[in-house]
């Protein structure tokens, strides 16, 4: 039997091992108290709401237990996670349509952080974040999240990959076409 301070030190992968061969919930607590705060957050930059994010996280867990064996290890665990939680949060705001424009509005704290070098875009440059926020709201989910995990979250290409379990020439067609369709919002909407 493994101490708690050797489970501890375990990493995210060797953990996850161990509780799909023994399907022990104490030791997912373990990994629960790894990922709380960090999947928290991201369902609070979705529900915009304390209570909804809390239930979206439990949720985002309850799932990941169920699905634990589905992870393969081709990424790093941590990357899966934030995977599940996106795809969690994006079906959410797409189930929640009557509640849509509330819902779906994402935290966009740090999108002011954006450097020269991360856009080659010279109309993304030039947003103001008020008009730029409010622009977000009103592009589609997968939209928002992709530009989300390369300007916010400032995933790589290879990362964004992993995540969204698309080639490179996907990625970057996406976020492409997620800075166009953002800039025509921004330009013709506000």
């Amino acid at each position: 039997m493994k101490t708690i301070d050797t489970i501890n030190k375990q990493s995210d992968e060797d953990l996850v091992k161990t509780i799909i061969e023994n399907n022990n919930t104490l030791l997912f607590e373990v990994l629960y108290d790894r990922y709380a705060t960090l999947v928290y957050n991201k369902c609070y930059g979705f529900a915009r709401d304390a209570d909804e994010a809390k239930d979206l996280t439990q949720d985002v867990f309850l799932k990941l237990f169920v699905k634990l064996a589905s992870f393969k290890g081709k990424s790093k665990f941590s990357t899966w996670l934030y995977a599940f939680t996106y795809n969690h949060c994006v079906n959410f705001v797409t189930r929640n349509t009557a509640k849509k424009i509330e819902k779906q509005a994402v935290d966009n704290a740090g999108i002011e952080n954006i450097s020269d070098d991360e856009i080659e875009d010279n109309d993304f440059l030039n947003m103001r974040v008020d008009k730029l926020k409010k622009a977000m709201n009103l592009i589609a989910p997968e939209e928002k999240m992709i530009l989300l995990l390369k300007y916010q979250d400032h995933l790589t290409i290879k990362e964004i990959e992993e995540v969204l379990g698309i080639g490179q020439s996907a990625v970057k067609m996406r976020i492409k076409r997620a800075k166009d369709k953002l800039t025509e919002v921004y330009t013709n909407n506000l």
